[in-house]
Order: C-alpha cells, then sequence, then structure tokens
C-alpha cells in the first residue's frame, strides 16, 4: 500500500490499532484543498486501490491535476466501497450471475470463482403493488398478495442470498432501497480492511444518488456493470466536471423540500450537467436538513449528472446519532474527516473548492410548485397549474401538449361508483399518491403532510372516494413517527392508509383503477390526472389512463386529492365546503414550518430507528419461511415464467471474435427526444395485446397472473417481447402513439418484437435512430438487453442519458453520436435507408468513424466508447463475456 503521495498516519483510536489512515489532506501540494470533496472521494479511492492492475501511480496525479486534465478523458479507475440492487434489477443480475457460473463451468474454469468481492445489499422494494387501498387491512392484503405472485422470484432471490457470498438481501416489506440506505446501510465512514476510508457506493436503481445527501459518493449504474464492480472490477470513468451548486438565503415559511428540488431540477437541465458531478456549497445549504438534502439529491438523474453531493458536515453527523447508529463509531468517523480535511463548514467560504463552474440559487426565492404533465423538469408554480394545465390540453402533442380540440376541453362524463353519481373531465385527479423515496425520507413533508391532513377534517373536507388514494411510507420508521405523532388517523380518513413500504405508484405499480372510471376516461378520450410525490412522471409509466401526471409534495398531494381537479386555482378558489357551507381554502389548513419541526423534534427520535431496523432482516415471517435449494449451480425450471437461463452466452469460447462492419442494418425506430428507458423497456403493466401478453397465455397463465414487466425481468422471453412496448411509444415511422413500427421488406405495421423477428430470420441486423437525452430515466439494464436481443447493434442518436450509454456499452450495442452540429434533420436522413457502419480494425475511444447509406450517400459520427475499458468491453461482446473469459482463464 506505499505510494509516494500520501502518508499513513497513526491510529485514531488506540485502542483499535488496526484502524489507519490515508492523510490526503497532509499531502504536501497545495491542489489537494482545491479539490471539491467529491474528487477527493475520488481520489482517496484510486489510492486504496494503488496496486490493483488497473490504477497506475499517475491516475493519482492527474486526479491532483483535476483543474487541468478534466477535459482531456483522463480515464479515471473507481473502487466502490458497496454495491446496492432493488429487486427489479437484482433478480436479473442474479440470474446473469447465476448464468455465468454456468458458462464458466462450460469453459474449464471453477464457477464459483462467479461470486461477489465488493459486499451487496438487495433490498426486496419494487414488487408490491397497490391492488388494495382506502381499507384498514389494504398493507396485509398487499403483502399477502405480493408474495402470492412472486414467491418464485423471492425463493430464487433466497438461493442467491445463500449461493453467493457477501450478498445479503432485506426482505419485502422493509422499505425502499434508497431510505433504508440513508437510515441504516450506510456508514459514511468505513472501518474495514485495517483502514478507514470514506464510504462509496453504486447502485442498479438510477436513485441511489440520495446517498450523496449523507455525504457518501454514489451513483446508479446498469445493472450489467454493478455486476461487473461486485466480481471485483473497478468502474472506469472519465474524469468528470464538478459544477458548483451555491445555495443562498432562507427559503419562505410555506416552501417545502420538494419545492425546491423541482425547482434544482429544471434549473440544472437548463444548465447542462449530464454526465459532470454536482456539489453544493453555500451559507444556505447550513439551512437544509439531511432529508432535505437527500430528497435534492435524489432527482439527480432527473437533472442529468452522475452524482448530486453534499459533503459530511454536523448536520450529518447529528443525523447519523438521530438515526441510532453506534454513537462511539460516529465519533470516531467525525475525527476521521477531520483529520483529513473532508468535514465541511458550509458557512466558512475559506473551505470553498475550485469548479469547473459554479451557478447559484436564492432558496428565498423557490415558490410552492410542481412538475408536469410528462417531465420531472417542466416545473409549474402552484399558482400557475390550471392557467398551465388549460394550455396543454390545446397544445401540439409533446411534452407540453395533448391536443385536445378546444371545443371539448369543458367535456363532462357521468358515471357511477359504488352505487353514487359523479362527473370527470380533462384535470380530474384519478390517483393521489404518497410515494417514493424522494420525499417518504423527509419527516419535514411527511409531518406536513399528516398536520394538513388533521385540519382538513377538522375543517369538514373530504376526499371523492373514486380517486384512488394511497401511502407508501419509505421504512417502517415513517409510520411510526405518523402514529407517534397522532396524525396517522386522519391521514387514514382521507384515504391515504398505509398500503405497502415500496415504491408502488412511483415505477407504475399502482395497481388496477375502478372500471367504471376508466370506462369514463375512456369514453371521453379524458386527460386524466395522476398526482404523486415521486420523482419520475414520463408518458406511461405511473397508469396507462393517467395521461398527465403531476410531482408534487406530499400536502399538495393531499390538497389536490380533496380538490379532485389538477383546474384549480388555490389562491382564489376553495378546496371544498364543508357541511356547514363555508368555503375552506388551502391557505386555511396548510401547516407553518414551525409547526412541523416543533413535531419533528418531538416525534422522530432515535429509538423509533433501532427499534424498525434491528429486526429487518428477519421480521417477514412469508419470507423466513421460504424454501431455497441450496446448491451453488442453480437448477433451471424449463416451466417456468419468472425465472430463464438467458442466451447471452450461448455459444461463448475464449477466444475474442475481432468485431466486424455492419452492413446494411435497417431502421427499427425512428425517434425524437427524450425517450425514456420507460419508453424502451417499460416496468408495469403488461398490455394483454401484447406480444408478452400472447407469449404468457401461451404458457397457460390468465390475465390476472401478467404480473408485470418488472416483475419478470428474470425471463429473457418475457422482456424481449416487452422491449418498446410502451403504449406511449412515439415513433416517426407512424402517426399514431403504441408499440409499433414499419417491417420496410414487407410495408406492414407490426409489434415491435414481431418486425425485429422477421428482420432476424431474415439475417438482417438493426440499428435504432434517436434524438438527445436518449435513454433518460432509470438505470435498468434491460433497456440495453433487450434491444440487444432483438438484433439492434448500434444506436445513433444526439445525445445519451449516462447510465444508458454505460448499459448499451455493457451489451455489446454501439452507441454511435452525431457530429456536433448535426442530426438526422441537417443529414436529410428518414430512417427508411439501409445504414452500412465501419468498423475498423484499430478503435481508440471517441473515435469517429464511417457510415455509408445505400443512397450512396456517407456521413460520420463518434462512436461513444469512452475509455480504453469499455473497447476492451467492446472487443469481448459486453462486460459480462470479458468476465466470464477472466474467471475460467
Amino acid at each position: 500500500m506505499s505510494n509516494p503521495f500520501v502518508r499513513i498516519v497513526e491510529p485514531l483510536d488506540p485502542k483499535q490499532p488496526l484502524k489507519k489512515f490515508f492523510n490526503l489532506s497532509k499531502l504536501e501540494d497545495v491542489r489537494y484543498a482545491r479539490l471539491p470533496f467529491s474528487i477527493r472521494v475520488l481520489l482517496e479511492a484510486a489510492i486504496r486501490n494503488c496496486d490493483e492492475f488497473l490504477v497506475k501511480k499517475e491516475d493519482v496525479e492527474n486526479i491532483l491535476n483535476w483543474k487541468v486534465v478534466q477535459h482531456k478523458n483522463v480515464e479515471v479507475p473507481f473502487k466502490p466501497a458497496r454495491v446496492i440492487l432493488q429487486d427489479f434489477t437484482g433478480v436479473p443480475a442474479v440470474v446473469d450471475f447465476a448464468a455465468m457460473r454456468d458458462a464458466v463451468k462450460k469453459l474449464g474454469g471453477d464457477p464459483e470463482k462467479i461470486n461477489p468481492i465488493c459486499p451487496a445489499d438487495l433490498v426486496i422494494d419494487h414488487s408490491i403493488q397497490v391492488d388494495f387501498n382506502r381499507r384498514s387491512d389494504s398493507l396485509q392484503k398487499n403483502q399477502d398478495l405480493e408474495f402470492e405472485r412472486n414467491k418464485e422470484r423471492f425463493e430464487f432471490l433466497k438461493w442467491g442470498s445463500q449461493a453467493f457470498k457477501n450478498m445479503r438481501i432485506i426482505p419485502p416489506g422493509s422499505g425502499i432501497i434508497h431510505q433504508v440506505n440513508l437510515e441504516y446501510l450506510a456508514r459514511v465512514v468505513m472501518d474495514q480492511d485495517g483502514y478507514y476510508y470514506p464510504d462509496s457506493v453504486v447502485g442498479t436503481d438510477s436513485h441511489t444518488t440520495m446517498i450523496d445527501g449523507l455525504g457518501v459518493l454514489g451513483w446508479g449504474v446498469g445493472g450489467i456493470e454493478a455486476e461487473a464492480v461486485m466480481l471485483g472490477q473497478p468502474i472506469s470513468m472519465v474524469l468528470p466536471e464538478v459544477v458548483g451548486y451555491k445555495l443562498v438565503g432562507n427559503p419562505q415559511p410555506l416552501v417545502t423540500s420538494t419545492d425546491i428540488v423541482l425547482t434544482i431540477t429544471k434549473h440544472l437541465r437548463q444548465v447542462g450537467v449530464v454526465g459532470k458531478f454536482v456539489e453544493f456549497f453555500g451559507p444556505g445549504v447550513a439551512q437544509l436538513s439531511i432529508a432535505d438534502r437527500a430528497t435534492i439529491a435524489n432527482m439527480c438523474p432527473e437533472y442529468g449528472a452522475t452524482a448530486a453531493y453534499f459533503p459530511v458536515d454536523d448536520i450529518s453527523i447529528g443525523y447519523l446519532i438521530q438515526t441510532g447508529r453506534d454513537k462511539e463509531k460516529v465519533m470516531c468517523t467525525k475525527k476521521y474527516l477531520e483529520a483529513v480535511g473532508m468535514l465541511r463548514d458550509f458557512k466558512n467560504s475559506s473551505q470553498d473548492p475550485d469548479f469547473t463552474q459554479v451557478v447559484e440559487l436564492d432558496l428565498h426565492t423557490v415558490v410552492p410548485c410542481c412538475s408536469g404533465p410528462k417531465r420531472p423538469q417542466d416545473k409549474v408554480a402552484v399558482s400557475d397549474m390550471k392557467n398551465d394545465f388549460e394550455a396543454c390540453l390545446g397544445a401540439k402533442q409533446g411534452f407540453k401538449g395533448f391536443q385536445i380540440a378546444p371545443d371539448r376541453h369543458n367535456n363532462i362524463v357521468k358515471f357511477n361508483f359504488e352505487g353514487c353519481d359523479f362527473e370527470l373531465g380533462h384535470g380530474s385527479v384519478v390517483i393521489a399518491a404518497i410515494t417514493s423515496c424522494t420525499n417518504t425520507s423527509n419527516p419535514s413533508v411527511m409531518l406536513g403532510a399528516g398536520l394538513l391532513a388533521k385540519k382538513a377534517v377538522e375543517a369538514g373536507l373530504t376526499v371523492k372516494p373514486y380517486i384512488k388514494t394511497s401511502l407508501s411510507p419509505g421504512s417502517g420508521v415513517v409510520t411510526y413517527y405518523l402514529r407517534e405523532s397522532g396524525v396517522m388517523s386522519y391521514l387514514s380518513q382521507l384515504g391515504f392508509d398505509v398500503v405497502g413500504y415500496g415504491c408502488m405508484t412511483c415505477i407504475g405499480n399502482s395497481g388496477p383503477l375502478p372500471e367504471s372510471v376508466v370506462e369514463a376516461i375512456t369514453q371521453g378520450d379524458l386527460v386524466a390526472v395522476g398526482v404523486l410525490s415521486g420523482n419520475r412522471n414520463f408518458e406511461g409509466r405511473v397508469h396507462p389512463n393517467t395521461r398527465a401526471n403531476y410531482l408534487a409534495s406530499p400536502p399538495l398531494v393531499i390538497a389536490y386529492a380533496i380538490a379532485g381537479t389538477i383546474r384549480i386555482d388555490f389562491e382564489k378558489e376553495p378546496l371544498g365546503i364543508n357541511a356547514s357551507g363555508k368555503k375552506i381554502f388551502l391557505k386555511d389548513i396548510w401547516p407553518t414550518r414551525n409547526e412541523i419541526q416543533a413535531v419533528e423534534r418531538q416525534f422522530v427520535i432515535p429509538g423509533m430507528f433501532k427499534e424498525v431496523y434491528q429486526k429487518i432482516e428477519t421480521v417477514n415471517k412469508s419470507w423466513n419461511a421460504l424454501d431455497a435449494p441450496s446448491d451453488k449451480l442453480y437448477t433451471w425450471n424449463p416451466k417456468s415464467t419468472y425465472i430463464k437461463s438467458p442466451p447471452f452466452f450461448d455459444g461463448l469460447t475464449l477466444a475474442l471474435q475481432t468485431p466486424k462492419t455492419i452492413e446494411d442494418a435497417y431502421v427499427l425506430l425512428s425517434f425524437g427526444d427524450s425517450v425514456t428507458t420507460d419508453h424502451i423497456s417499460p416496468a408495469g403493466n403488461i398490455a394483454r395485446n401484447s406480444p408478452a401478453a400472447r407469449y404468457l397465455t401461451s404458457r397457460g397463465l390468465t390475465p390476472r397472473e401478467f404480473n408485470s414487466y418488472g416483475s419478470r425481468r428474470g425471463n429473457d422471453a418475457v422482456m424481449a417481447r416487452g422491449t418498446f412496448a410502451n403504449i406511449r411509444l412515439v415513433n416517426k415511422f407512424l402517426d399514431k402513439q403504441g408499440p409499433q413500427t414499419i417491417h420496410f421488406p414487407s410495408g406492414e405495421t407490426l409489434d415491435v418484437f414481431d418486425a425485429a423477428e422477421r428482420y432476424k430470420q431474415a439475417g438482417h441486423p438493426l440499428i435504432v435512430l434517436a434524438g438527445k437525452e436518449y435513454g433518460a430515466g432509470s438505470s435498468r439494464d434491460w433497456a440495453a438487453k433487450g434491444p440487444f436481443l432483438l438484433g439492434v447493434k448500434a444506436v445513433l442518436a444526439e445525445s445519451y442519458e449516462r447510465i444508458h450509454r454505460s448499459n448499451l456499452v455493457g451489451m455489446g450495442v454501439i452507441p454511435l453520436q452525431y457530429l456536433p452540429g448535426e442530426d438526422a434533420g441537417t443529414l436529410g436522413l428518414t430512417g427508411r435507408e439501409r445504414y452500412t457502419i465501419i468498423i475498423p480494425e484499430k478503435l481508440k475511444p471517441q473515435m469517429n468513424i464511417q457510415i455509408k447509406l445505400d443512397t450512396g450517400k456517407t456521413f460520420h459520427a463518434i462512436m461513444r466508447f469512452d475509455t480504453d475499458v469499455e473497447l476492451t468491453y467492446f472487443h469481448n461482446g459486453g462486460i459480462l463475456n470479458y468476465m466470464i473469459r477472466k474467471m475460467a482463464s
């Protein structure tokens, strides 16, 4: 571990003589003191792994020269301390590991070498759905149905926890992965292998960045990349730019952390931070709790950055104590951070590092807001919501438009629900969900929602019974303090009963709407609305029947549920009229910041965190009763529709195959901007007329047994058929929304999977054309695995979201990018041409390659393999092939 850049100093704790640390702050080099704190963690990781085969002494020097070399594509190997997974991405990871063991054995290697080296925690939080709500037993009934649907998946995960070392499973019903990480799993400082060093994490969920709010450097990676990290492979990343985001001022009394993060999300999307780190600084940070910071860091993927880092300060240390961490360990954490110059004082400007760019937000300028109707970055002030929605109704179909004819804007459809007559119109709220890791981890907004509910009930307000209301906390701690503070009963009276501990509505596990509601929406072709305290509202994500979805704080979710419509001006119109005829306005029941903080101080205490988390791994009796096989090699069940050995490694040999030019490829799909991973590989409902539904029906399943795409990510046959299956897909080849395309040899319009199958049978390679921000959204690896199985060899886009580009690389699909200033329009591409992509024998990162069309036209594009390591993966046909060859040899 010796190296010339650092001194190993004496132990912090005399009782633990092995706990040494690298004293980076004592470098005889002033450059260290000017580094952003997030870059210091990268530097520490490089030094700690300086003897690893991919880490060179010059890497350390490059990081110290951060301002000089950051634009030169300097490759940095980053070896995180931990990996976290959730079950939607964890199941395919364990499936891949099981298949990799089989492949290594076939190649003559030791299959047990396929085993996590880096500690991995898998939290089961994506499987539960809102099938039952508005009843006292909703939680139990939803959990029972979750086990009934997912028993096979859960047995498989339990096998994985026994077959693989270093893999811990947090059972279903425990909470949402990122809140569990924040409140329980995160260490902030690791004390392993005889050394103290900063905690860091990558996860197979894009909102892994939430932990950055506590000063743990973390971000989401593709599931494929995470598997390589678990097997000991460093992440090879280009040394990032770091945007300093300066916070000043104090928030106004009625503003929530949700309003702040939605404001920041819009701002940073405009600034442009894709592929960059964002680091927060300035005196305004000291005004924010850790929960507030975590809320802001959580939505990092929505503004496109890699990480959104808040360095550790005294408030962070206080949070560790508040959440029941061991006090002695917390004090050692503080001593270590002080010793290495990484404990931040946000009020001390002399500690401010150098940044690539600095942008500023005065917190006092933030106003209550929502985001929507189709993207997280489309912020709308609450005072403008009514007018903005009405403008969207008539606007051209797009991110802010539904193209409803003006004479239909005020259409009303009458319907009957449980014996009573109601009306729906454009803007009617049919889903109101307090959900997701983004907000349910934050006591201030959760208690704010509870206090608002209390005042609403006392004022005589109610929520219409057909609105699907739900509360899905991020951990049992939330239920604990809502109950102890006395607000839980008021939430229940408005329909916000606890329905489960998981992501639920936020990821599309919103369950069915009442049939009469669906019929009314369909009959009137209504733009019905979902309001949720989540982080994503992409088309088709929340529910197939809510065309408009707005992100809002938990108190606003309740307010819009009471109003029953998004078409309300809260300042001028009452929420409702009570039994005595009095008009009740939102300002009458909105709790003040002081009220909320007083309740939080009294009821959010360390004891409840300790009580909830000390039994987290054993509290679920259904999980404990699962019987899983103990074999080290998995015995695949050919009848299973959930778990299937994937074809990724079929025919794999130890010898490398030289990448070949892609000749005469057809374009499978042609897209515009902001195609998300939800469009590419939906997680929710399996439509009854889809290729995936036809496959499941052929295996003897009924629609009630289909479950969701997310739950079937262990079965490639379902997931390939579900690729590009989003009902809101907009393909330029067609004049309507839907998961179809033109099969050019025949001229027929077919489901995307069926068209791809025809191309494959005829031996034709495929590509996809796209605009800006291709692959925005979640980290789901099936958004790359699915196109790979369809025969897509390359994607040509104007720009990529970071995680999805990485996933394409991981599967051996070539990410091509137009040259600056060029796109399909400037080059005159229709997508009906055939494309020959010239792959040179000698490749280098980000090189320009030639593309020839059958029309005779030729142009160039950038091959977005950004590092030499990524090129190594490409030559192997992907990361997993590389790891299999490495283990087998």
